[in-house]
């Protein structure tokens, strides 16, 4: 499925640091550890392709974008508890921050994703305007970054990750999402 927000083939990543790929105990870093981990999410992500896909069209988000973002934020799951993660603040699969939305549906649910799509979306749109000199591809990894940390914490493009968790959130959700792409989604 096309995105109406870039191609995530075409956007430039460096991946997963080294404190980001030692959570799986990998001894590579960037590209090959982002991939790595996306391969040992893929299991438990098959069990939501179903809803995965019709939230992708709802949002015109390409899907493997929504699986890179379900890996890194809950590994398909497996992080959370209860349906929560982030000590408490973080609700479902794409990890909605009670503090600034108050989470829809089921921490597993077609809801959950498309609330966290559109969250995601608002974010791309919010980067247009912010940064109208960019291409389609450097808005979305501006978005997925502000996803992570908020636009307002954005301030450029080339350190977009700068105030990301692990300082690599959108570089290793692009890869994760680019093995997604390559591989069924």
């Amino acid at each position: 499925m096309a995105s109406t927000y870039g191609d995530i083939r075409r956007v430039e990543t460096t991946g997963a640091l080294e404190a980001t790929a030692r959570q799986d105990k990998l001894t590579e870093k960037g590209v090959a550890a982002s991939h790595k981990m996306a391969r040992t999410d893929n299991a438990r992500m098959q069990k939501y392709r179903a809803i995965i896909l019709r939230a992708a069209g709802k949002g015109k988000i390409d899907p493997a974008l929504i699986c890179g973002i379900i890996s890194r934020e809950s590994r398909a799951g497996a992080a959370l508890r209860d349906g929560w993660g982030d000590h408490g603040n973080g609700f479902g699969l794409m990890q909605v921050d009670k503090n600034y939305h108050t989470p829809k549906g089921k921490w597993d649910s077609e809801e959950h994703l498309d609330q966290a799509t559109g969250i995601l979306v608002e974010f791309i749109l919010g980067s247009r305007k912010k940064f109208p000199g960019l291409t389609p591809e450097q808005h979305l990894k501006v978005g997925i970054a502000a996803y992570n940390c908020g636009l307002n914490r954005v301030d450029n493009y080339a350190h977009a990750d700068m105030h990301t968790t692990g300082r690599d959130y959108s570089s290793d959700v692009l890869a994760r999402a680019q093995w997604y792409k390559n591989n069924g989604f």
